[in-house]
Protein backbone atom coordinates (compact mmCIF):
# COMPACT_ATOMS: atom_id res chain seq x y z
CA UNK A 1 0.00 0.00 0.00
CA UNK A 2 1.27 3.05 -1.37
CA UNK A 3 -1.22 5.51 0.04
CA UNK A 4 -0.48 6.25 3.53
CA UNK A 5 -4.44 6.66 5.57
CA UNK A 6 -4.52 9.60 7.54
CA UNK A 7 -7.33 9.74 10.30
CA UNK A 8 -8.83 12.96 10.99
CA UNK A 9 -10.73 13.68 14.31
CA UNK A 10 -14.15 14.86 12.88
CA UNK A 11 -17.85 13.75 13.73
CA UNK A 12 -18.86 10.36 12.33
CA UNK A 13 -22.59 11.52 11.73
CA UNK A 14 -25.50 9.21 12.65
CA UNK A 15 -24.17 5.88 14.04
CA UNK A 16 -26.40 2.93 14.12
CA UNK A 17 -26.33 -0.58 15.96
CA UNK A 18 -26.63 -3.50 13.42
CA UNK A 19 -27.88 -7.07 14.20
CA UNK A 20 -25.82 -9.90 14.29
CA UNK A 21 -26.37 -11.79 11.62
CA UNK A 22 -23.33 -13.76 10.83
CA UNK A 23 -23.50 -17.32 11.97
CA UNK A 24 -21.34 -18.69 14.84
CA UNK A 25 -17.30 -20.07 14.32
CA UNK A 26 -19.48 -23.47 15.90
CA UNK A 27 -21.74 -23.52 12.79
CA UNK A 28 -18.82 -22.64 10.23
CA UNK A 29 -16.81 -25.22 11.83
CA UNK A 30 -20.19 -27.83 11.40
CA UNK A 31 -19.56 -30.36 8.86
CA UNK A 32 -22.80 -32.50 7.17
CA UNK A 33 -22.44 -36.22 7.16
CA UNK A 34 -22.65 -36.81 3.12
CA UNK A 35 -23.37 -39.96 0.99
CA UNK A 36 -21.97 -40.33 -2.04
CA UNK A 37 -23.97 -41.57 -4.85
CA UNK A 38 -23.41 -42.00 -8.89
CA UNK A 39 -25.63 -39.51 -10.98
CA UNK A 40 -25.84 -38.90 -14.45
CA UNK A 41 -26.42 -34.93 -15.35
CA UNK A 42 -26.67 -33.40 -18.86
CA UNK A 43 -23.87 -32.09 -20.08
CA UNK A 44 -25.08 -28.66 -20.40
CA UNK A 45 -25.51 -28.61 -16.48
CA UNK A 46 -22.35 -29.27 -15.59
CA UNK A 47 -20.45 -27.22 -18.10
CA UNK A 48 -22.84 -24.21 -15.84
CA UNK A 49 -22.29 -25.65 -12.58
CA UNK A 50 -18.19 -25.30 -13.64
CA UNK A 51 -18.29 -22.40 -14.80
CA UNK A 52 -20.43 -20.63 -12.13
CA UNK A 53 -17.74 -22.21 -9.54
CA UNK A 54 -14.56 -21.17 -11.11
CA UNK A 55 -15.85 -17.51 -11.07
CA UNK A 56 -16.69 -17.71 -7.19
CA UNK A 57 -13.87 -19.93 -6.43
CA UNK A 58 -15.51 -22.94 -5.06
CA UNK A 59 -16.06 -26.57 -6.24
CA UNK A 60 -18.53 -27.52 -8.51
CA UNK A 61 -20.06 -30.71 -6.96
CA UNK A 62 -20.84 -28.12 -3.37
CA UNK A 63 -22.83 -25.85 -5.57
CA UNK A 64 -25.17 -28.40 -6.76
CA UNK A 65 -24.66 -30.03 -3.51
CA UNK A 66 -26.02 -26.41 -1.77
CA UNK A 67 -28.92 -26.52 -4.60
CA UNK A 68 -30.27 -29.73 -3.44
CA UNK A 69 -30.03 -28.79 0.39
CA UNK A 70 -31.83 -25.42 -0.48
CA UNK A 71 -34.30 -27.23 -2.42
CA UNK A 72 -35.47 -30.24 0.12
CA UNK A 73 -34.92 -26.90 2.66
CA UNK A 74 -38.04 -25.17 0.85
CA UNK A 75 -39.67 -28.10 0.30
CA UNK A 76 -39.86 -29.84 3.78
CA UNK A 77 -40.83 -26.34 5.67
CA UNK A 78 -43.70 -26.77 7.93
Amino acid sequence: MKNKIVYTDEPMGEVRVVKDFLPSPERLAFRRETVKITLSLSSESVAFFKREAKKYGVPYQRMIRQLLDEYVTHYTRP
